[in-house]
């Protein structure tokens, strides 16, 4: 093996290694023009609507055509009983790759397990033993408090006041939408932003 090869190759695994990795609770390029954090509660009704009727379209048209990056962030609201497990459960799937599906779960039974209290059913139906085994494990983990107290804590920072709250971000601008937003105006805002 000649030394320069070696002397790249070691470079390029030192790089990697240092960099950082892709967030487990975030879709897309983060090299995108706009970026859009989401704070939401999955207890929250308009949070609920949001997901469903906004966020798949704007991950079709923009996330997945490399125009925006999406995050979400945790925020559970204090009156929500149940909504700082159910972000504990998203969280600690975000561990194992699933967050997406976790979510999209905990969103789609919202009625049943905010009235039950049925968050570990709920949120663990559909993966594997091994992945609910692990899941179950960290969301007693104090680096899962952690990490949702850190994106309370910024949302509180901004300040957020309610849900959903969107900060969009694009250049030197920064927008907040709060509420359950419309497509058609979130693409005309959108569109118009990537027009500038």
């Amino acid at each position: 093996m000649r030394l320069v090869p070696f002397l790249l190759l070691a470079g390029l695994l030192a790089w990697a290694a240092n960099s950082p990795r892709p967030d487990p609770k975030a879709a897309g390029s983060p090299s995108a023009p706009i970026r859009i954090e989401v704070f939401s509660d999955f207890e929250c009704p308009a949070c609920k609507t949001l997901h469903d009727q906004t966020l798949p379209e704007l991950l079709r048209d923009y996330v997945a055509t490399g125009k925006v990056y999406l995050i979400h962030r945790e925020f559970p609201l204090p009156q929500h009983v149940y909504s700082r497990l159910a972000a504990a459960y998203a969280t600690a799937a975000a561990r194992v790759g699933k967050y997406q599906d976790v979510s999209d779960r905990l969103f789609l039974y919202q009625a049943s397990w905010s009235a039950s209290g049925g968050v570990d059913a709920t949120a663990c139906r559909g993966l594997t033993s091994a992945e609910a085994k692990t899941v179950r494990a960290l969301v007693i983990d104090p680096s899962i408090a952690a990490e949702i107290e850190r994106d309370v804590a910024l949302g509180q920072k901004i300040p957020i006041r309610q849900t959903p709250t969107m900060l969009i971000k694009h250049g030197s601008t920064v927008f907040p939408w709060a509420g359950a937003v419309n497509y058609e105006l979130l693409r005309s805002y959108l569109d118009s932003e990537l027009a500038k």
